[in-house]
């Protein structure tokens, strides 16, 4: 492939693949309204309505960002057998999003965070969920779904919010089945399960989930501390590859020995709600495609970056992720090792 035209060729390529999601899904809810005044009741704004939305959030926002890059999305989850979970499973349907993965469980509540919005600023989060692990036989069910949609991926993001789909368990199962056919397997960690990925082919923290999961602190800016942390990860992975984003300083990869840091690009931020589920699903969609890590976390970067502009959780948009990384020359930054 050549540097002229291997941003074009990749983004032709993602449209190939087959990406199987599986992990913890949930509803979006907003609220949006104006406030011009505060309560008598107590010293909180009053909200007055003017719409209502529901999105598809956690492991189905990110089914809808590896749909935007125009590759197939395949959804794994277990949600609860009520009423917030036949919306959701409209909601998947409404956008075009498969089905069959989603085991519904009567002792399960489905995940909904609701947002209130007044202008472009988030008043409050209310959350209604339960994070106990699956009971054994919602496992089974789980164990099923994602066998049966395994072969057809090209790679597998492991989507974690600590919502009780993943336990220590099933996250061995799983990487032992996508490791025996060769399929790379992309990790987006919460604090549970944050060691319990042993084998897998790149791991995804950001640095708080990286400090916390592996019990140390450090001063942000303090590179060589970092550094020996991300090593340390590597090696109770037992993983080369480990990807950290940093917020407004951008990401962090490293490939065994070799590190690139990769500076953000200067944005106006409007929201960072959902840009993790942006860079994972880029990240995944690269890592099918074997493009090199630092390319990887290049375009990771720009379109979580990009994200950010909008308020609320929003799929990226694939035609503005192309002109800005043309922009840029992303490609001919890593021209010699992009084939």
């Amino acid at each position: 492939m050549s540097s002229t035209n291997s941003l074009e060729n990749i983004f032709a390529a993602f449209n190939k693949l087959q990406v199987l999601v599986v992990g913890d899904v949930m509803i979006d809810s907003y609220l949006w309204g104006k406030s011009t005044r505060i309560s008598p009741e107590a010293p909180v704004p009053i909200v007055n309505v003017l719409k209502r939305e529901n999105r598809l959030g956690g492991a189905a926002n990110v089914a809808l960002n590896v749909q935007a890059m125009g590759a197939t999305p395949l959804l794994c989850s277990v949600v609860g057998d009520d009423v917030d979970g036949g919306n959701l499973l409209r909601l998947l349907e409404e956008r075009n999003l498969p089905t069959e993965g989603i085991v519904q469980s009567p002792e399960r509540v489905t995940t909904i965070k609701h947002r209130i919005i007044a202008g472009a600023q988030q008043l409050l989060r209310i959350d209604s969920e339960i994070e106990h692990n699956l009971a054994p036989h919602e496992e089974r069910h789980l164990e099923e779904r994602f066998m049966q949609l395994l072969d057809k991926a090209d790679v597998v993001i492991f989507e974690d919010y600590d919502k009780g789909v993943f336990s220590k368990a099933n996250i061995a199962r799983f990487l032992e089945l996508a490791n025996a056919r060769n399929i790379p397997s992309v990790i987006d960690p919460k604090k549970k399960n944050f060691l319990s990925y042993k084998g897998c082919t790149l791991f995804k923290p950001n640095l708080k989930e990286l400090k916390e999961g592996l019990k140390v602190d450090f001063a942000d800016e303090n590179l060589p501390a970092f550094e020996e942390a991300v090593a340390q990860l590597q090696q109770q992975l037992q993983t080369e590859q480990v990807l950290v984003t940093l917020s407004e300083r951008g990401v962090f990869v490293a490939e065994g020995e070799k590190k690139t840091y990769i500076e953000a690009h200067h944005r106006s931020i409007s929201d960072v709600s959902g840009a993790g589920d942006t860079v994972i699903s880029i990240a995944a969609l690269c890592m099918a495609l074997r493009t090199p890590l630092p390319f990887m976390a290049g375009l990771s970067n720009l379109g979580g970056g990009l994200v950010c502009e909008q308020v609320g959780v929003v799929p990226i948009d694939k035609q503005r992720l192309l002109e800005e990384a043309q922009r840029i020359s992303l490609d001919k930054m890593y021209a010699d090792r992009i084939v």
